[in-house]
């Protein structure tokens, strides 16, 4: 918690040096979220599953520059809307786990 705070914390002091704060709109940092994403599907885009885990590299290096764009624009978000994260994710994962239920989708990726 305290890492996720003092890049919070980061990410302020960075967009403010810049004097950028007019440009983080929630509209503005989800649609450079959804770049990076992008950005990080373009190096698997002609991979096969196999390849896709076994990466050269000079292949996982430009993977974890994406991960970290998508993971700063996404933090960045979630300060900017005033999102914890973490209570976040934990309600969405007990949603899909009502959602869900294992003795129906045990195995099967199909969503029904």
């Amino acid at each position: 918690m305290e890492k996720l705070e003092a890049l919070k914390q980061r990410l302020r002091q960075f967009t403010a040096e810049r004097d950028w704060q007019r440009y983080h709109t929630p509209k503005n940092v989800s649609t450079a979220l959804i770049v990076e994403a992008a950005e990080l599907v373009e190096n698997f885009q002609w991979l096969t599953p196999e390849e896709s885990m076994h990466l050269t590299p000079e292949q996982h290096w430009a993977v974890e520059e994406e991960v970290a764009d998508v993971f700063i624009y996404l933090v960045r978000l979630s300060d900017i809307l005033e999102i914890d994260l973490f209570d976040a994710a934990d309600r969405k994962i007990d949603r899909n786990a009502e959602k869900y239920p294992v003795e129906k989708v045990r195995g099967n990726f199909i969503k029904r």
